[in-house]
């Protein structure tokens, strides 16, 4: 990667002032990565870059990419353009999704110096299975990630589609592998038992295999599916309802709590509680997506508040811009909050109002006097 331009003193070269005020780089790409691979076909991903630096024009001639605009823009641009050349040489290709979450994370960097380069984001793989690799995606994923590998417990927090519950049970088959602990506990509440689980045929496994079964399904994803069943039946992977954590302790494993918005109070500190030697725990949640009886309080939103402060212990947030599904998601998850607070900041403001004498509660309307003029 190159500019056309004069030198600076320490021998590296800078972008040329354009007539208006604004600089212009030429970035050179070299023969080794087809035009293609970089610009997209039919320069799809070219398309997603100048939709990210909209202040920057930005033009392509052969092998060569200019760049014109402010110079923090254009340095940006070039920015972009040598992280995605240092994933091509992985071997990995480049999507519109990858560009995108690119730029985001290189003008995240501008406040925050301190967080990883896109490159190192897309090649930093946790675990591959038959082909498939599983690695972050989004800048907080990476976060989560390296808080799970230098904290003992973890929490996970953020809408549907943002990775918490895979990326930590990727996390804890690396573990495993690793022989870093020697089983994996896999638990969830299931929040209906008491009102629907009686009246499904079956056996009490049959009946909480559905609130189990996308753990499973995660599982199945990242080990080979014919030795599961043997590594459940010798107790190495442990997957059970959050009722069956009571009165235990739980050394030498990783310990992961999903869908943990729906646990009260009292299920939360019983399943910290559980921990043992040389054990890691993560705890996932949404707390916009809790399922308990009106009137219980989440115990994922309660324990926010008394862990905090505790060394050792890390919240991890993700949100709509982390969300790995379809792109819909993301703007259903951002619609759904802004509904949220607009119906609180309503109730906010009812509360507020005065209330007139005969609409308080417990008021009588003035008695009508019953005397006659004599």
């Amino acid at each position: 990667m190159s500019d056309t331009s004069q030198t600076r003193s320490n021998g590296q070269p800078r972008p040329e002032p354009a007539e208006d005020g604004r600089v212009s780089a030429r970035i050179v790409i070299p023969e080794k990565h087809p035009m293609v691979t970089l610009l997209g076909a039919a320069d799809s991903l070219l398309r997603v870059i100048e939709q990210g630096f909209p202040a920057a024009d930005i033009h392509v001639r052969g092998n060569e990419v200019t760049a014109t605009g402010e110079r923090a823009e254009v340095a940006l641009v070039k920015q972009l353009f040598s992280e995605m050349m240092l994933v091509l040489r992985t071997g990995q290709p480049l999507t519109e999704d990858s560009v995108e979450r690119s730029i985001a994370m290189i003008r995240s960097g501008v406040d925050d110096p301190d967080s990883p380069a896109p490159s190192k984001v897309f090649t930093a793989n946790i675990l591959s299975n038959r082909g498939r690799t599983i690695r972050p995606k989004t800048l907080n994923q990476q976060r989560y990630v390296d808080a799970i590998d230098k904290h003992t417990i973890v929490f996970g927090l953020g809408p549907a589609g943002t990775g918490k519950t895979y990326l930590a049970m990727a996390k804890a088959v690396q573990a495993l592998q690793a022989k870093e602990v020697n089983r994996i506990i896999l638990t969830r509440p299931a929040v209906e038992a008491g009102e629907r689980l009686g009246f499904l045929p079956g056996t009490l496994y049959e009946k909480i295999d559905p609130y189990l079964r996308p753990l499973y399904d995660a599982l199945h994803d990242m080990m080979d599916p014919d030795s599961i069943p043997r590594l459940m039946a010798a107790g190495t992977i442990e997957v059970a309802p959050l009722a069956y954590m009571r009165g235990r302790t739980l050394n030498d494993a990783f310990i992961i709590l999903d869908e943990a918005q729906n646990t009260s109070p009292e299920q939360m500190k019983m399943f910290l509680t559980r921990l043992g030697f040389n054990s890691r725990v993560v705890v996932t949640g949404d707390t916009s997506q809790i399922d308990l009886p009106g009137g219980t309080r989440s115990g994922l939103k309660v324990v926010q508040e008394i862990l905090v402060d505790v060394p050792d212990i890390h919240f991890s947030v993700l949100t709509s811009t982390d969300v790995v599904r379809h792109k819909l998601v993301g703007r259903i998850v951002d619609a759904y909050e802004r509904w949220d607070a607009l119906q609180e900041a309503q109730e906010t403001d009812e509360r507020r109002l005065p209330v007139k004498p005969a609409q308080r509660r417990g008021s009588r309307a003035p008695r009508q006097s019953h005397r006659t003029e004599s």
